[in-house]
């Protein structure tokens, strides 16, 4: 086993539940703990503490206080289709098990924002600058290294995958995971309909990835609709086992990492709902102790 950097733990009695009549109250609850927590660390920063970094959201340019991870233990290559898609599913389980991080984003080209911010990022070169400046401060705290491939990502109305590009991008990952060795790979499980994690799925598995996150990234359904699961049983079987990674101490600064996506997650309040959907997830925990949880899933022939 390897050691694992200590983090420092948040008390549970701060952390908001959203059930019973907190189900109505959860966006402003976590908002109102977000910043305590945001200020507490403000000000261990203000006293040079070298441990907290302070990063800025690019859209908003408001700074946030986090503490910054130390890396240790077997390298981790991520595989993420969109800039955000690590932070959405799976930045919890590595700030609070810090592993040394190479992030691979594979659609680095897109016009997608919020509607509502449309008329300001109107272009695809506009869009696709700022979304480099979200994934590059949503990754500071990891000290994690950052590959681009430069990809367009797909727009609506969606459409199955091209083959072609399903191969081109499996060699590029090839190409990658070769300059990694000894790194363990880590992509979506693409239980989202959305065609670009489907793609980046297979070819994650063409080079061998048997590690993967419940993707959380289609904000329509957030991958949880009735007929997202069916297909994804459909296509998956038995050959998925899930595994849950307690975020409890975490959760606030998984909170800060979402902040930084601001193009994607508008308004604000709407960053409660990947939270949401960890705290419906702790419910599966064996030891029924955690508030807060992400799922994983690893394929059966997986030793790891």
């Amino acid at each position: 086993m390897t050691k694992e950097t200590p983090v420092q733990p948040q008390p549970l009695a701060d952390l908001p539940v959203p059930d019973g009549h907190g189900i109505y109250t959860f966006p402003d609850d976590l908002h109102r703990a977000h910043q305590a927590h945001t200020k507490q660390l403000a000000a261990r920063h203000r006293t040079h503490d070298h441990r907290v970094l302070e990063v800025t959201a690019p859209h908003t340019r408001v700074p946030y206080c986090i503490e910054a991870r130390t890396p240790a233990g077997r390298p981790v290559l991520v595989i993420e289709p969109h800039h955000d898609d690590f932070a959405l599913s799976a930045s919890g389980t590595f700030l609070a098990r810090p592993r040394p991080l190479t992030v691979a984003t594979v659609f680095t080209r897109s016009r997608s924002v919020h509607p509502a911010l449309e008329a300001i990022y109107a272009d695809v070169d506009t869009v696709s600058e700022l979304r480099d400046r979200e994934g590059a401060a949503a990754l500071a705290p990891f000290a994690a290294r950052r590959l681009l491939l430069g990809h367009k990502d797909a727009e609506p109305p969606y459409r199955p995958y091209d083959p072609e590009l399903l191969d081109k991008v499996t060699e590029e990952l090839r190409r990658i995971a070769a300059a990694h060795p000894g790194a363990e790979l880590l992509a979506p499980a693409a239980v989202t309909r959305h065609p670009d994690h489907l793609l980046v799925h297979e070819a994650a598995v063409r080079v061998d990835c048997t590690w993967f996150w419940e993707d959380l990234a289609f904000w329509s359904t957030y991958a949880l609709a009735g007929c997202d699961q069916h297909l994804f049983r459909t296509r998956t079987g038995a050959t998925m086992r899930p595994e849950l990674v307690d975020i409890t101490d975490v959760v606030l600064d998984k909170v800060t990492v979402l902040r930084m996506h601001g193009s994607q997650m508008y308004p604000a309040r709407k960053m409660n709902r990947p939270i949401r959907h960890a705290f419906t997830t702790a419910a599966d925990l064996v030891d029924g102790t955690g508030l807060y949880a992400e799922r994983f899933y690893r394929t059966e022939e997986s030793t790891c």
